[in-house]
């Protein structure tokens, strides 16, 4: 059996998407090779997986295999990314016509800069989030000129088992992210504030939190079932004179609504910067 996938980079992301394609047998064990650092991180990669296949250090002879590969997933941290040199002996597949694969999630690194860099390749840029390692995750893709029909339902399978997928123009991928992928940040910064908030009034602490995440879960899945909007939700919750809009006066007093609007917008401007 020949390889016919490689991992260039196995951060967590990676392995969770690798891993996933494992599991639901899109590929096997013996047809993937993935590229690490250095050679200490291949046992910590190999690992999180129940089989072993082919791990090796970028330095390895065995590390040029990857580029005769008809799909790779890019997942190096953006700062490694110039460190990378395409070295295919072929630019076109002689059966199928197509160029090989290459599905980038490096944050912020645009398809015009991945085409510059490898342009043997059909260019895919991927943006999941963190949830995606609880299956709960949001992916964005933006597709490359040349990528086929073909290899456009094999990315989908790459994400599909961790995530929603969204298909976005490449102009939309920053606001994308700075929601989805940087979202889950500004969730976790407002739960511990509110757990805080709780032990502050005299709740322990183990309590405050099992109640933060509860009360986060439970009014997710409100806002979902009954499709309301947040702000029906909010005014179902706030009686005349009543505790929640003393709360909801002070929060808008203190500008956290705006502050969270600029946070988002914050982010999706230094996305563009960094690309």
């Amino acid at each position: 059996m020949t390889l016919s996938l490689g991992v260039i980079g196995l951060g967590r992301m990676a392995q969770l998407i690798l891993r996933s394609l494992l599991e639901a047998e899109k590929f096997k064990y013996e047809e993937v090779i993935g590229i690490v650092g250095q050679s200490r991180s291949i046992k910590t990669a190999a690992e999180y997986f129940s089989n072993d296949f082919l791990i090796v250090d970028a330095k390895n002879a065995k590390a040029e295999k990857v580029w005769d590969l008809p799909v790779k997933l890019l997942a190096v941290k953006p700062q490694q990314l110039e460190q990378i040199k395409e070295n295919c002996s072929t630019s076109i597949n002689s059966e199928s016509g197509q160029k090989p694969l290459l599905i980038s999630i490096l944050a912020g690194v645009k398809l015009d800069r991945l085409q510059a860099l490898f342009p043997s390749h059909a260019c895919v840029r991927a943006v999941p989030n963190t949830p995606a390692l609880v299956g709960a995750g949001l992916t964005g893709l933006a597709w490359g000129d040349e990528v086929s029909i073909e290899q456009q339902r094999l990315v989908m399978e790459f994400f599909k088992p961790i995530s929603k997928v969204y298909e976005l123009p490449e102009d939309q991928l920053d606001a994308f992210l700075a929601l989805t992928s940087s979202g889950p940040a500004y969730v976790a910064l407002v739960s511990e504030a509110l757990a805080d908030g709780a032990v502050a009034a005299g709740l322990p602490r183990h309590l405050s939190n099992a109640l933060t995440h509860a009360t986060v879960e439970g009014t997710i899945r409100l806002l979902k079932e009954k499709k309301l909007h947040p702000g029906q939700l909010k005014d179902m919750v706030a009686s005349p004179a009543g505790t929640t809009i003393r709360a909801l006066r002070h929060l808008e007093q203190e500008g956290v609504r705006s502050a969270l609007i600029e946070a988002v917008v914050l982010a999706a401007s230094r996305s563009k910067e960094l690309s």
